[in-house]
């Protein structure tokens, strides 16, 4: 078939096809400049995309705790200088690689085909993390249906609870005078005899509230451990089913469907939140909840323990979704000369701005539900879970109206959850158009709702009665080391073998030419002060691992025997394909290895007018054979 074009020197990307097939892809528009792989139709997709990514379910349910239990505002230091020393410049790299190379998480080592293993390792982890993490977006779901009732199901102990089940504390015991003297007698003795308990010599029975029995008991059907899977509990496989129907309806037409519907899930959490607030604010006991959270309950001291520090970094660290994988695949969309250093600072700082915004929102309700029940805030705050489907519920069911305000925080958790889940999906499907271009093109809409039905049959065991159990054990070793070992490695690879330097040229290549000064920070940055504090982080958590728990349910040795096979499977690509990598090299070994460190031949800009000096010896990749994994060839990179 004939095609009318101009040279490509002279083209950017806006080659007319009349192509007599007119096979037109959905994810590419007509303003696109790589006509190849599509771009963001304007800056605000790509933006509110991003700030969805790294605005997640961890902002609302564990910083808020985290800044709690870590000297309340005095946690803030930490944050932001992690923010700045550890956060920022990893965020800044991926998103500047991404737009570079404009390729997915693992097509972009070739840049360093002898890392492209670790492009492997955060691929496979964020197809754990989106099995696990559509099913807690099914849990938003459940609990948004059951919001639908005049009263809410865990508002008091109906007939699904248990002798244990109290909207109050019982007394157990106390001391008391009787007959001039001290007794310790039980509560029903007390009672009985119209005595009064003595301060401070209170004892209290072991009791849960309504909110915590209906989760384990009716939401999750939650069995007695790993050991014991019992049933798939239905509702949750058909709430599970209808979140992996949305990621799919969103994402039908790639980045041009999604960045469209972030517009309404990344922004309306932020008005939700703001009512949370403001109704939280009018509330009896809310300034107590936020003196604990940010006030004058906070802490300096806490600054001297190392614990802190750690808890800064590592929630930094998490919360920005760095060595996902997701930055990358992002970022590859964007056009050429964007400013993707404007855009991290911009990110970064909403990210956490959002988590500070949160915790007002969460400690003012937490503030009033202690009030109520007549108990420390200390008693009633938690993290994870117990926060977002048990405290937090708890809270609102005490509301007037309560059904409203339920309704509206568990459609801020499915929005928080969606748009994460957006890009996570994005990542994978940008991977196999990566490496199958054509076939993407033609059947984008198949191999994504394909995906989508692989992922969601995988995440069934995660609906069953014991299903927590697995979304807990997932967690606890894929969320954790894999991220830290991908993100170590990325790092050293970048600015120690493939060079700092030759990495801020190219990023110039793209922002524009910037003074030495400007690039001192990063420079610092990239070159000692990340790599130090991620590889102080790893250790860390390598130093003080404890198996994984549930509450008080204890795993079983097999159980984590799959966690260890899981982190192993996700990490040992990375010798693996190292190994290949130097195998299929020329030479002996020393020239191996070093070839195997070189750039491949079609390693820098996707299209022909980015290139510019520098690049111009680069072998188009439309024309290479192999679009699967790039292997070195006889080519040898020399710097121009």
């Amino acid at each position: 078939m004939g095609m009318l074009s101009l040279p490509g020197f002279l083209s950017c990307g806006k080659k007319k096809n009349f192509s007599l097939s007119n096979e037109k892809d959905a994810h590419i528009g007509d303003s696109d400049e790589n006509l190849e792989r599509g771009n963001w139709s304007n800056k605000g997709d790509y933006l509110l995309s991003m700030v969805g990514y790294a605005v997640g379910l961890g902002n609302v349910w564990r910083f808020p705790y985290l800044t709690y239990q870590n000297g309340g505002g005095a946690f803030l230091i930490p944050y932001t200088l992690m923010l700045a020393l550890a956060g920022l410049p990893l965020f800044f790299m991926e998103c500047s690689l991404g737009q570079f190379a404009s390729l997915g998480p693992i097509s972009i080592w070739r840049i360093l085909p002898l890392f492209q293993g670790v492009g492997i390792t955060m691929v496979i982890i964020s197809t754990f993390v989106a099995i696990y993490y559509n099913v807690i977006i099914a849990y938003a779901l459940y609990y948004l249906f059951a919001s639908f009732q005049k009263v809410l199901p865990w508002s008091d102990c109906f007939s699904w609870a248990d002798e244990f089940c109290s909207k109050t504390r019982l007394v157990s015991d106390c001391n008391a005078t009787f007959d001039g003297k001290t007794i310790h007698a039980n509560y029903s003795f007390i009672t009985s005899n119209n005595l009064t308990c003595i301060n401070g010599t209170v004892n209290y029975k072991p009791v849960q509230f309504p909110s915590e029995q209906y989760w384990n008991k009716v939401a999750l059907q939650r069995s007695s451990g790993l050991d014991e899977t019992g049933n798939i509990v239905w509702y949750l496989a058909l709430c599970l089913l209808l979140s992996w129907m949305i990621v799919g309806a969103a994402l039908f037409k790639g980045i041009k469907s999604s960045g469209k519907v972030v517009y309404f899930t990344a922004l309306f959490p932020y008005v939700i939140l703001l009512i949370l607030l403001v109704r939280g604010a009018t509330l009896e006991g809310a300034l107590d909840g936020i003196e604990y959270y940010i006030g004058r309950q906070s802490n300096i001291t806490k600054l001297m323990e190392a614990e802190v520090w750690k808890d800064a970094a590592t929630q930094i660290f998490y919360s920005l979704s760095v060595a996902w994988g997701g930055l990358v695949a992002l970022s590859s969309y964007n056009k050429f000369h964007n400013n993707c250093y404007s855009d991290a600072i911009l990110v970064c700082v909403t990210n956490c701005v959002t988590s500070v915004f949160a915790g007002f929102a969460i400690f003012s309700i937490l503030g009033h539900m202690a009030f109520v029940s007549e108990r420390p805030v200390s008693e009633v705050v938690d993290s994870g879970f117990d926060l977002a489907f048990v405290a937090y519920p708890e809270a609102l069911s005490k509301l007037p109206v309560s059904p409203l305000w339920s309704f509206l925080f568990f459609f801020m958790l499915l929005l928080l959850g969606l748009d994460s889940q957006f890009a996570t999906i994005e990542t994978l499907t940008t991977t196999i158009q990566d490496i199958y271009p054509q076939v993407m093109k033609k059947l984008r809409l198949p191999i994504t709702l394909g995906v989508c039905i692989l992922l969601f049959l995988l995440g069934l065991i995660c609906v069953s009665q014991a299903g927590i159990y697995w979304v807990n054990l997932i967690d606890h070793f894929c969320a954790g080391w894999g991220i830290l070992i991908a993100a170590v490695l990325e790092i050293i690879g970048i600015i120690y073998i493939y060079g700092g330097n030759r990495f801020i040229e190219d990023i110039e290549m793209m922002i524009g030419k910037k003074s030495r000064w400007f690039w001192m920070w990063w420079r610092m940055c990239w070159f000692f002060v990340t790599p130090v504090l991620l590889m102080g982080i790893l250790v860390w958590s390598l130093v003080t691992f404890s198996p994984p728990t549930y509450g008080s349910v204890v795993y079983p040795a097999w159980g984590t025997a799959v966690g260890w096979c899981m982190i192993i499977f996700c990490v040992i690509w990375i010798p693996i394909v190292a190994i290949v990598k130097v195998v299929k090299a020329e030479g002996n070994l020393c020239q191996r290895i070093v070839s195997c460190c070189r750039p491949t031949a079609n390693w820098g800009p996707y299209l022909e007018c980015h290139r510019g000096e520098r690049y111009s010896h680069v072998v188009d990749p439309k024309k290479e054979k192999e679009h699967e994994i790039p292997t070195v060839s006889g080519f040898v990179y020399t710097q121009q």
